[in-house]
Formats: C-alpha cells, structure tokens, sequence
C-alpha cells in the first residue's frame, strides 16, 4: 500500500430542510388551521480515528466529501427527514488543519474519537410554529439553515514512542529490521527509505514502537533531498536515537548535520531526550573504533553508544536506554509465559 500522509479533502456539511406552509383541510371540518411541519436538519461532517489505517491513502482517490441535505417539512404535521452524516475515517495520530496548513482544527490521538468538521444545518419552522391567538392562519416559513463548506488538509504524524534519526545510510533501517519483526527495505544505496516504517520492540518484559524515518542530508530544512517532510513522523515520540555511521570520514560532521536540521525544523524536536549511537562497528578494527568514538564523544557527550545491527553487538543496551526514556504508561508490557496453544489440524 502506498504511503500517504498529507492530503487536501473538501467537505460540506448538509443544508437544512425548509419548513411547509400547510393547512388542514378535511371534510366536516372548516378553519382547520397551520399543520405545516418543519425541516429536517442536515447532516455533519465529522472526522474519526480508526485502527489498522497508518495511510491517507484513501483520500488520494476522493477528496471531496458531502453530507446529505435534510428533507422539506410537509403537511399534516410531519417534519422532514434529517440528512445522514458523514464520517471521514483516518489514521490515529492524524491532524486537521484549516486551508492555511497551519491551524489546527482538531488532532485524533486515539481509536474513536470523534471530531465534527462541519455541523449541518438546521430545519426550517414550518408554518404551525408561527401560530398565535392573534395570528391563527399564518402564512410563513422558515427556508433551512445552509451548510457549512470548507477546505482543509489532514496530515498524518505516525504515533510511535521511540524515533531514528541518521543521514542516509546510517544503518536505520537494518537497526529496525534486527530489533523487530518489521522487514524494510535495506539496500547499499542512499534513500532506500522513501517512506516512514514502524516496528514493534522488545526488550525485557516491555514493548514499544519504533519509527523509522527517511534519511536527513544537509538543507533537508530548505528541501534538499527529501527534505524534512517526514520529520513530523517523530514529533510524538518520547526519546531518539540518533545513528551515526561509524564507516564514514567525519562522524563529527555527519553529527552535527543532523543536529543542524532538527533544530532548524522546529517544533521542539531538538529539545526531545536524544540518545546518540555510533553503528556499523562491525566494519571497524579496535583502533578505528576508538578514534571515531572518541571523537563523538567529544561533540555528543560521554553517553555515546557504540551498537551494529549486523553483528547485533550492543542492541540490547541501546534499546534499554531507548526504554528507559519511554514513560511506563506507554509501554506495552509482554507475557512470555503465555505460550500459544499447538496446532492442530
């Protein structure tokens, strides 16, 4: 399945019906009086979050989306049928914003929640809500209240509790494929990813989920490459992990590069906790390993990690830092005592 994440979608909600002008009119019975019924009302646009969707995909192929009208009032008292609504159903962790790309109507953080985009319009009064002592025959109606129209955009930022940062071939994806069951494509070649993948990881008796974003180069900011598009993917994780590659001449620079572009994208990522990681060790003899390290060290802290996701070497404690910055409530603990059950034809 294609991966899309942001799209522009125009809805309009339902206008409301108009109200009847009517009278009674039966035999026997004289000056009968109004019995004109109202309008029914029209239906909302409303916008849901649903599992098992992480693309916006859908609305590639329509984007327009309208509620239905209500019904007109009719005689003898009967009100028209409201318009039913519509639902767009997206991804969790998708956001509304207005025509401008900027404001933010509404954010779907969790399964089933519910937002109403447009509300629609309500019914008109039809002419026997218009009768008094005073004006007993009227002769009025109200029309139904239009609907409402609007452009937006949805934009979907994955929703996972750890993210991966690296330049192009950094090793982001083979990390992810060595510490989950997720299978991206990995390849010698830069951007083999051209799209975020996700992977759920465990380490210990706790699991959590692991976003895999596009490599970054230098003016990603200013859309070189693949720009900074996908870095709204890792807006929502709680820590990072920054893979440098440990094969290449400056591991200094290739550090700060990253650095440079995440703080130039805003939006407090460059303020999120960070663990910083020298990969593809495997590749490097003791002294080479020393020097490189030694040198990341001196920009990035003492903390600096040195794992392979080749060889496997050091994983284990880098997912138990990436843990360890992941707060308990989001954490998905695992039963390994429940075995499932044997097959049987």
């Amino acid at each position: 399945m294609k991966f899309l994440d942001l799209c522009k979608v125009y809805i309009r909600s339902g206008a409301g019906g108009a109200g009847c002008i009517s009278f009674r009119r039966e035999k026997y019975i004289e000056y009968g009086g109004p019995d004109g019924g109202d309008g029914g009302n029209g239906g909302d646009v409303i916008v849901e979050g649903v599992d098992g969707l992480n693309t916006l995909i859908d609305f590639r192929y329509q984007q327009h989306f309208f509620a239905q009208s209500g019904q007109h009032g009719m005689g003898r008292q009967m009100t028209g049928r409201s318009g039913d609504d519509i639902v767009l159903r997206v991804p969790v962790g998708t956001e509304v914003l207005e025509d401008d790309e900027e404001t933010v109507i509404a954010d779907i953080t969790e399964v089933g929640q519910r937002v109403t985009l447009a509300r629609g319009g309500n019914g008109g009064w039809g002419n026997l809500h218009f009768k008094s002592a005073t004006n007993q025959a009227p002769r009025r109606a109200n029309p139904g209240q239009e609907g409402v129209e609007r452009t937006i955009w949805l934009r979907l930022k994955l929703i996972a509790d750890a993210g991966l940062l690296g330049l192009p071939n950094a090793g982001k994806s083979t990390f992810l494929a060595a510490t989950s069951n997720a299978r991206p494509k990995v390849a010698d070649y830069p951007f083999t990813t051209l799209a975020p993948n996700l992977g759920v990881v465990g380490v210990d008796d706790a699991e959590f989920v692991l976003a895999d974003i596009p490599g970054l180069i230098e003016g990603a900011s200013d859309g070189r490459g693949l720009g900074a598009i996908f870095l709204g993917h890792v807006e929502r994780c709680a820590i990072l992990l920054h893979l440098v590659d440990g094969t290449s001449d400056d591991v200094v620079a290739d550090y700060q590069t990253i650095i440079d572009e995440i703080e130039a994208y805003g939006a407090g990522l460059a303020d999120k906790p960070r663990i910083t990681a020298l990969n593809k060790i495997d590749a490097l003899d003791d002294d080479e390993r020393a020097e490189k390290l030694a040198a990341l060290r001196a920009v990035a802290g003492p903390a600096v990690m040195a794992i392979s996701g080749v060889s496997r070497e050091g994983l284990t404690d880098a997912l138990r830092a990436v843990r360890a910055g992941i707060a308990d409530d989001r954490l998905r603990r695992r039963d390994d005592s429940v075995k499932a059950a044997p097959w049987r034809p």
